[in-house]
């Protein structure tokens, strides 16, 4: 095993841990352990499932498709049953996206591998891709364009440094292009044509502003990448780049063959035989698209990204804080009365959370992330804010988050306020829907009690929780002298009854 270097690591001892990188074409699991010095690779996985080769014409996912995900998750969840699951990063991307039934699908899928799988966007794949390449190397050139051919999509970087300056993710991969252009693993030359001209057009949105940034270098990661630099080394001179004239000579001795089971290309390993029409043909459109010269496949990619952004979260060095004061920022947006709320909301978790099961880590911080963005929407409107908020979270790009994440930290802050039903809470597919009812009850109270936008140190009451109620008791005097915060909480006694449950407010 070939270590790995990695800065920014635990120094208080060994730490294991591990991604799982759920792709359109192969499944991977890597295990690493560091104690504050190199990064080592325990154990690394490759199962070949080709997900996206389930899809139909209308997006769902095949039966066969789905039983061979699971029995491959559970393999691997083998191997992951000790891990604790702050120390283990499962992700899904283009067809986990994509897939009419992924739903369905994925709760099955969480109980093979036995933690759960996030489901992430197209930039959010781009930038663990990213980190997973700038950790793993040193590149000399301050601006790079980085490709990663997936089996489903296709992600596009252009950084400098550690900073992405553009990140795009194209319906492009090299298993869906084979299935379309070579149906049945026939090669033609008019289905070659055909889909460098179609991942062309895919590309042409996005071609122009790539191109005047510009770029140093241009990289690629991912299996097809390296496939093609290995036949383009043993079909020319070693340590040769893909250039265009080596893709030249891969297209003309692909067409030699009228079937991929057919093809006999120095190095192709069998495994990729299927994909590499797709892969070559997409690779090509790149390089006329982009207008690329030269390209390197280079070590680092997804996996490596999934690594070090857990490690810097069980470090606190975690990107999706600061995608929340980004997101602060930008909207001009009140941190303190967020910080308020949150605080008062945290308050609450601690006294009810071991009564409603609220004590998982990642409760607190979707509850606390929830209250620092309740008022985001106020940046378009103070009408219907709680809306306004609900989508600027639903639609954006945010650094770090899944889309689970986002999706629950959207319907927390839309039902924060007015008289959300209780379809909206049992409507997230990775939340049941009594914690849902419950985040949503703590949140409303300290959004309440923060009405005043003054510092609130302690809670002004004791609670005395049970399974389906909460009764908060003040001290003698407080409804006289605070008659409006009374009656908005006698208010609140109607809409949690319409969830099942009981909120009593007393005074001693």
């Amino acid at each position: 095993m070939t270590p790995s270097a990695v800065d920014g690591l635990p120094a208080e001892g060994p730490r294991t841990v591990a991604a799982v990188d759920l792709g359109s074409n192969s499944f991977h699991m890597m295990i690493a352990r560091s104690d504050g010095g190199p990064f080592e690779v325990l154990d690394r996985i490759r199962e070949r499932v080709r997900l996206a080769a389930g899809l139909d014409e209308n997006g769902v996912l095949s039966a066969n498709a789905q039983t061979r995900a699971f029995a491959c998750l559970e393999r691997f969840g083998q191997r992951l049953r000790d891990f604790s699951s702050d120390c283990v990063r499962a992700v899904g991307t283009n067809t986990f996206r994509c897939a009419r039934n992924a739903r369905t699908f994925r709760l099955e899928a969480d109980r093979a591998l036995g933690h759960p799988i996030e489901v992430i966007s197209g930039g959010e794949e781009a930038r663990l891709v990213y980190l997973g390449v700038i950790r793993s190397q040193v590149i000399p050139e301050p601006r790079r364009l980085l490709i990663d051919v997936g089996g489903g999509s296709t992600e596009i970087i252009i950084a400098e440094g550690e900073e992405i300056i553009a990140a795009e993710s194209v319906s492009l991969g090299c298993v869906t292009h084979s299935l379309r252009f070579f149906p049945g693993g026939k090669i033609t030359e008019k289905g070659y044509k055909a889909a460098v001209l179609a991942a062309r057009i895919a590309l042409r949105p996005h071609a122009g502003r790539l191109r005047d940034l510009g770029w140093g270098a241009a990289l690629a990661s991912a299996g097809t990448a390296h496939a093609i630099q290995t036949l383009v080394r043993a079909t020319g001179e070693a340590g040769e780049p893909v250039t265009r004239a080596g893709l030249r000579r891969l297209r003309q001795l692909l067409l030699e063959f009228d079937h991929v089971d057919e093809v006999e290309i120095p190095d192709l390993r069998d495994d990729r035989r299927t994909v590499f029409p797709g892969g070559l043909a997409i690779t090509h459109a790149f390089f006329k698209a982009l207008k690329i010269d030269r390209l390197t496949a280079t070590p680092g990619g997804l996996r490596e990204g999934i690594l070090y952004d857990l490690v810097g979260r069980l470090e606190h060095h975690d990107i999706r804080e600061a995608a929340i004061r980004k997101f602060l920022d930008r909207y001009g947006i009140d941190p303190e009365q967020g910080s308020r709320v949150e605080h008062s909301a945290l308050l609450l978790l601690s006294a009810v959370g071991k009564v409603w099961n609220l004590g998982a880590r990642q409760t607190a911080q979707r509850l606390g992330w929830a209250a620092r963005l309740h008022e985001i929407g106020l940046a378009i409107s103070h009408s219907g804010y709680h809306k306004h908020g609900e989508y600027l979270i639903r639609h954006s790009d945010m650094a770090g988050f899944s889309k689970d994440d986002q999706e629950v930290l959207a319907t927390l802050v839309r039902a924060h306020r007015k008289r959300p039903t209780r379809r909206l809470l049992s409507s997230l597919p990775h939340l049941p829907e009594a914690e849902a009812i419950r985040l949503t009850i703590l949140l409303r109270l300290a959004v309440l009690l923060n009405r005043e936008r003054r510092t609130m140190t302690t809670l002004p009451f004791q609670t005395l929780v049970e399974e389906n109620s909460l009764e908060l008791r003040f001290p003698g005097g407080y409804f006289a002298s605070h008659p409006l915060t009374v009656a908005e909480l006698q208010g609140e006694t109607e809409q949690w009854a319409r969830w099942g449950y009981e909120l009593r407010v007393t005074e001693e």
